[in-house]
């Protein structure tokens, strides 16, 4: 083989050898801090009182959520509450009061949830048109909606179980 041919293979053998050490420290970085979340802007701070929130700890299957004639928890101002029926706080009650409750484990969310398959900012619960919607921001492992996996805001209908990591909860009246 020629010099030539032997200093391009060498090159080549350089360059893929970084890019997988590349791969390599970039897998490492997110399994020890994480991925990068971004925050979604608030309109205004949530109204759930900081003795309200809870710390807990999962993952469930990715689908997107059937759209149903069922009753959905309004935002008119009857009042609502979300109800941890599984988990470490089960049954334990939040009052739905203001227009945003953010869930996640960040310290600044209204319901804290101490588990690794939870994001950081993980799902937000939010009032429009006179009902409640679930969205989820992006998170690694998603949020479920009655088994289904939520990809777009959608409105919560009443006594629905909502999975978030290894907490599952309902809105009821």
């Amino acid at each position: 083989m020629s010099e030539l041919t032997l200093l391009i293979l060498r090159i080549g053998f350089l360059i893929a050898l970084w890019v997988f050490v590349f791969f390599v420290v970039y897998a490492v970085r997110s399994d020890l801090f994480g991925q990068r979340v971004r925050k979604m802007p608030v309109a205004a701070p949530p109204a759930v009182a900081p003795d309200a929130r809870a710390f807990l700890t999962s993952a469930q299957p990715r689908i997107a959520p059937p759209v149903s004639s069922v009753e959905t928890a309004p935002a008119d101002g009857t009042p609502l509450k979300l109800v941890i029926t599984s988990g470490a706080l089960e049954g334990q009650e939040l009052p739905l009061q203001g227009d945003v409750i953010t869930i996640g484990r960040s310290p600044d969310s209204s319901l804290v949830i101490q588990d690794d398959y939870t994001s950081t900012h993980h799902a937000r619960l939010e009032t429009r048109g006179g009902s409640w919607l679930l969205r989820d921001l992006d998170s690694t492992n998603g949020t479920t909606l009655a088994g289904a996996r939520v990809t777009s805001p959608v409105p919560i209908p009443l006594n629905t179980p909502i999975v978030v990591g290894s907490m599952t909860f309902e809105v009821r009246r």
